[in-house]
């Protein structure tokens, strides 16, 4: 039932790409001696929303009325961002990368801030008589 509401979708998939960012940032820092290795990243939230005149997740209830549709596809891991390379040519910081996980921590906590606004709006309309 609540993956029909586009709030909640808005809020899994938030949460669904913070753990991925987490996922990555553990990747780089487990990675921070390893010779050569790049550090990766994940493509902005931002780039996951449809463009910003489509309306997201809208049900046409008539003819008249405009509806978009959602993209589907998984989060895009990408090379991080130009990062100074150390001397074993690596480009891992983990200074950035704890400021990276952070970043993904608040991110997840705002999806959770965000399901459970939106289930106490739902309890409370049904509750209210």
């Amino acid at each position: 039932m609540l993956d029909k509401i586009s709030l909640f979708q808005v809020a899994h998939s938030l949460a669904r790409h913070s753990g991925t960012r987490q996922a990555i940032v553990a990747q780089n820092i487990a990675n921070a001696d390893t010779p050569g290795y790049t550090a990766r990243d994940v493509a902005p939230f931002s780039t996951a929303l449809p463009d910003k005149d489509a309306s997201f997740g809208m049900v046409a209830t008539r003819g008249a009325h405009l509806s978009g549709q959602r993209d589907q596809s998984d989060m895009q891991v990408i090379e991080a961002r130009s990062r100074s390379s150390e001397p074993n040519e690596n480009t891992v910081s983990l200074q950035e990368e704890m400021l990276f996980a952070v970043e993904a921590k608040r991110q997840h906590s705002k999806a959770l801030a965000i399901y459970k606004s939106g289930l106490r709006i739902l309890r409370t309309s049904i509750n209210d008589k």
